[in-house]
């Protein structure tokens, strides 16, 4: 073996090469675009995965650190644009693609975010229609969520004013924009609904780009504006914009100014409208009462109101006409009762056996009392009595003779 032949080790090699990587400029700061596959996503938070193409594949990691700066949630088959840089992974070998920022190839990484985020918010039903509170039409304080140096906070002064001088208005302060503002944002509208002294609140700023606009799609502050205890009015940007706490809010404003609108009731209107109400209703009121009194004037006019006298006497004269027929009817009641008495009084003489005695005839009793009713009930030698018409008569039986009974007689 020569003297000057050099023997590499593994290690060495890999230094040489990461080195020879190092100095190429291109290799340390480029983008990539492919197609995410073999995604994995553990619990370290870090994010490893493998870019292709119809003919290559590049393995891919971004730390933890880097993730958090990406907005959209990575999928297999989504096609990335990647920022990083080439370097040597010493324990396989391999090189890698270190990933330092990511964006979605065709669309921008906040509208992917966007799609994304309001997706999982519509599926889990946090902007139906039916969770939305409907707006007081004559609350009596509004709560303003916005900073309060931005010409939206002056708008919106300026339309209540407008529309309703004496509706108070009460401002709590946010960042509008910026990594803060979200938090801030949700600070306000706790605040609002621990007062609980604001019947409305109106959430805004005015327009911008949608990287101005951002923080009103933090999913922790639509979930905020969704749980308010108060009706939510979102008024953010520009009529074009849609944030997603436009559709989280109990009511969408295109404009801070259009939010105040909806609020603040229409003084002038609602005085107009209480005229015309007014009016309408002293018209109504007239024709009733001159319905009213024209029905009073007919039944006023009738011969029972100017001549009762005339009505007391048919009254009179058909009672006594009644109580001549309940005279009549009494008479023939009686005489039918009397009747039905004598022909029931004469029945019960025909039934009286005094009766019967007087006729001749007589009744016998044994000595226990008991009406003789068969000789064969006799013995000759017994005392008997006998009854006739005027008293009676003691007597004894000296023969007995039953046709019915040959021995007795």
């Amino acid at each position: 073996m020569p003297d000057e032949l050099r023997i590499w080790t593994v290690a060495d090699i890999t230094a040489e090469i990461r080195e020879t990587l190092y100095q190429n400029p291109e290799l340390r700061a480029l983008w990539i675009q492919g197609e995410v596959s073999n995604l994995s996503e553990p619990a370290s938070g870090h994010c490893y995965f493998t870019l292709k193409d119809d003919t290559s594949a590049l393995r891919c990691v971004m730390f933890r650190s880097n993730r958090r700066s990406v907005l959209f949630d990575l999928r297999n088959g989504m096609s990335i644009l990647a920022f990083g840089h080439i370097d040597i992974y010493d324990r396989s070998g391999q090189y890698q693609f270190y990933i330092r920022e990511a964006e979605p190839a065709g669309t921008g990484a906040l509208h992917l975010a966007w799609q994304q985020l309001h997706r999982r918010l519509s599926e889990e039903g946090l902007f139906d229609e039916h969770l939305k509170q409907s707006l007081p039409r004559f609350p009596r304080r509004v709560g303003v969520v916005t900073s309060g140096k931005s010409a939206a906070f002056r708008d919106i002064v300026t339309v209540i004013r407008r529309r309703c001088p004496g509706l108070n208005i009460l401002l709590c302060h946010a960042s509008v924009q910026g990594d803060a503002a979200p938090g801030e944002l949700i600070e306000a509208l706790d605040r609002l609904n621990r007062s609980g002294d604001v019947d409305v609140i109106i959430i805004g700023r005015g327009g911008g780009s949608l990287e101005d606009l951002w923080a009103f799609n933090d999913e922790d502050l639509v979930r905020a504006v969704r749980a308010s205890q108060a009706p939510v009015v979102a008024g953010v940007g520009h009529e074009t914009d849609v944030t997603l706490c436009d559709l989280a809010a109990d009511v969408r404003a295109p404009t801070p100014s259009a939010a105040a609108e909806l609020v603040a009731p229409d003084v002038r209107q609602v005085r107009a409208d209480l005229n015309r109400i007014s009016d309408v209703m002293i018209i109504r009121l007239r024709r009733t009462v001159g319905v009213r009194r024209q029905r009073l004037e007919t039944v006023s006019s009738r011969r029972p109101l100017t001549r009762p006298e005339d009505l007391v006497d048919r009254r009179r004269q058909h009672l006594d006409a009644l109580m001549m027929q309940l005279c009549r009817a009494q008479v023939h009641i009686l005489r039918d009762r009397r009747l039905r008495l004598e022909s029931r009084s004469e029945r019960l003489k025909a039934l009286d056996p005094a009766g019967v005695l007087a006729r001749g005839y007589s009744i016998a009793t044994d000595a226990e009392g008991r009406v003789v009713r068969r000789a064969s009930s006799l013995h000759p030698g017994e005392m008997i009595t006998v009854r006739v018409h005027r008293g009676e008569v003691g007597a004894q039986v000296l023969e007995v003779n039953d046709p019915e009974d040959p021995k007795k007689t």
